[in-house]
């Protein structure tokens, strides 16, 4: 579900200083498009930490934070579950267990045996091959 939060941008001599409100947070860019983006990534992180860490994210305001006049607002979009999807890449370790003649003969042939366990957990959970 995508969420939109207000954000208020500070302009300074090499950018502008984001600060997200709603969840307490700063950023920065040395323009406005990469102070946005960096916004949005911000949050997005934020947000997949929170998650991890069994905390609700706040929601949104609905209006304007305060600010002052030589600040901007604007809103950013954030989809927590596609950020994660796009950007939670990290691998665990895990053991498993096989039969040994499996073992012997994917070593045989060359296997990359987590390779093939990702591609199998990805089909039977329903997800895209690409993230």
């Amino acid at each position: 579900m995508t969420k939109v939060y207000p954000i208020v941008l500070t302009p300074t001599d090499s950018g502008y200083v984001v600060t997200v409100p709603d969840l307490e947070i700063n950023t920065q860019g040395k323009d406005l498009a990469e102070a946005i983006y960096m916004a949005r990534d911000a949050i997005g992180l934020w947000g997949i930490c929170e998650q991890d860490d069994g905390c609700t994210i706040p929601e949104p305001a609905t209006s304007e934070p305060k600010h002052d006049t030589n600040e901007l607002v604007s809103w950013v979009d954030i989809d927590f579950a596609k950020y994660r999807k796009a950007n939670d890449l990290a691998t665990m370790r895990i053991n498993v267990s096989v039969p040994k003649y499996l073992k012997v003969l994917g070593d045989e042939a060359g296997v990359n045996f987590s390779q093939v366990l990702q591609e199998g957990l990805k089909s039977r959970l329903g997800i895209n091959k690409q993230p």
